[in-house]
């Protein structure tokens, strides 16, 4: 990554998919094929109704997840990911893994630095 990081440079566009909270959750959930959207939000457990809506329709105007609705009474809809969708699925993972290793070092520095007594050590 050698390019600078401008605001409508091809890098931005993943680090924004990424970093909106619900687009890499959403993803994630749907590694394993096509769900509809009452068992996504049973198996991702704290997003909203409107919430998820509104991911899907985010991820599906990017190209990141196909909708299909089948032709039945009630109508079914299921969302399922694209291969840019899958794409994305290995830089979710390298985050993960990451967090795996340095959450704990990441919370304890917010702790220290949220503790009225902490003085960040000054180099020169």
């Amino acid at each position: 990554m050698t390019e600078e990081l401008l605001a409508d440079c091809q890098t931005r566009l993943a680090l924004d998919l990424l970093t909106n909270t619900w687009n890499a959750v959403v993803v994630h959930a749907l590694r394993d094929g096509p769900m509809r959207p009452v068992e996504l939000r049973k198996v991702i457990g704290g997003i909203s109704g409107k919430m998820l809506t509104e991911t899907l329709r985010r991820l599906e105007r990017a190209g990141l997840v196909a909708r299909r609705t089948y032709a039945e009474a009630p109508p079914r809809v299921e969302y399922a990911l694209t291969e840019a969708g899958r794409g994305l699925l290995e830089p979710i993972d390298a985050l993960g893994r990451w967090t795996e290793r340095y959450a704990d070092v990441v919370v304890e520095a917010q702790e220290r630095a949220a503790d009225p007594v902490y003085r960040p050590l000054v180099t020169p």
